[in-house]
């Protein structure tokens, strides 16, 4: 059974509709992220499920209850802010125990209640402090005590980490990350970082001007993005996008990506195609990831399809566990993702490979996957 579902929804600020039609579905103990960049509609999307904001129409439901118009304390949901929201006078014990005290639950079953809490989230010696005698991490572990502690049908995230520092932001996504596992609560987190989307989601939904562009795993949003913005949005570096032209000369149909030094790049059609789409001398966007986009010894040994190119090394970007590579093609950089240890320098001329096993194509009309 779902525990949340959004049908149709809408959200108008006066004449302005910031959410136009949102349809989502999260089963128990999904892990559902919001991202996109800033703007489109995540935050209000959060905050009409948490009742903060006032739908225009269409239907939320929580536990196949339809609380579309009921107050959020109605709602069985408890929300972490990006700003923590912890009173100052109060101990970090009481900071989490506040919302149980509020309905009269008994002071034994409360104790005994924070402390659970406080062992899973690791700030049992944190306990008799005060938010002023907090790290971020801590004060962010302790708003997420005082969330779990009421044990929810659903839990809220609004950016928590966004005031935290790289390092911290890593730490607390996995600390979210085993809080999730250990606990199977069903959670619907808003970032417009998609790295976080990619390593803590079960379900992505990407938005762009209140719309809803795709649905779909981490790996679909991936692998299979639905159109050229969900394949720039996610991922870093970004997709390759670059223009080609179809042409069916010569038997089957081919993509060929144009250069201005060099013989142009002919390609077959990506297995991930709809090949009965393409018409001779159709304009058409190749999509590949810098993974994919390697040289003879770094192509995956069990791709099925590479097409091998030269082209002229532009930037050299070492990164540690990787070094990425920028090149030319169709008049656009292409960026490539090599070995760490790979010995390229500007101005050397290349061989470099395309795995088209994870390569896709787009209309550039349209934008949607082909």
């Amino acid at each position: 059974m779902a525990t949340l579902e959004i049908a149709a929804l809408r959200k108008r600020f006066g004449t302005i509709e910031v959410l136009k039609g949102i349809d989502i579905t999260l089963e128990k103990g999904g892990f559902l992220v919001l991202v996109g960049p800033s703007g489109c509609g995540k935050s209000t999307l959060l905050n009409t499920i948490a009742g903060l904001e006032q739908i225009s129409s269409g239907e939320i439901r929580i536990a196949g209850n339809d609380v579309s118009h009921l107050h959020p304390s109605k709602r069985d949901i408890a929300m972490v802010f990006q700003s923590y929201a912890l009173y100052p006078n109060m101990s970090v014990a009481e900071n989490i125990g506040f919302g149980m005290e509020m309905r009269g639950v008994p002071r034994a079953e409360r104790d005994k209640a924070v402390a659970a809490v406080a062992k899973t989230l690791q700030i049992e010696h944190l306990l008799s402090r005060r938010p002023s005698q907090l790290s971020g991490g801590q004060r962010q572990r302790v708003a997420m005590g005082r969330a779990l502690v009421r044990r929810p049908s659903i839990f809220l995230f609004d950016e928590p980490l966004s005031n935290l520092d790289a390092k911290l932001r890593v730490d607390m996504r996995i600390e979210i990350k085993r809080l999730h596992q250990t606990t199977g609560s069903t959670i619907v987190y808003v970032t417009h970082d998609q790295i976080e989307a990619m390593t803590l989601a079960t379900k992505i939904a990407v938005l762009k001007n209140g719309e809803l562009q795709q649905v779909g795993s981490p790996s679909e949003i991936y692998d299979r993005p639905a159109n050229t913005f969900v394949a720039d949005f996610m991922g870093s570096p970004a997709m390759n996008l670059l223009e080609g032209t179809v042409t069916a000369a010569k038997g089957a149909p081919r993509v060929v990506i144009a250069r201005k030094e060099g013989e142009p790049i002919v390609l077959p059609i990506p297995a991930s195609a709809d090949a009965g789409k393409l018409q001779d001398g159709a304009r058409v966007i190749f999509g590949i990831r810098p993974e994919a986009v390697n040289d003879s010894e770094s192509i995956d040994r069990n791709a099925r399809s590479v097409v091998k190119f030269d082209a002229t090394v532009e930037i050299v970007e070492p990164a540690g566990s990787d070094t990425f590579v920028v090149i030319h093609a169709a008049g656009k950089e292409l960026t490539a993702r090599m070995r760490a240890d790979a010995d390229l320098r500007r101005g050397q001329n290349h061989t470099f490979a395309f795995n088209l096993d994870k390569a896709v194509l787009f209309d550039p009309q349209t934008t949607a996957r082909i």
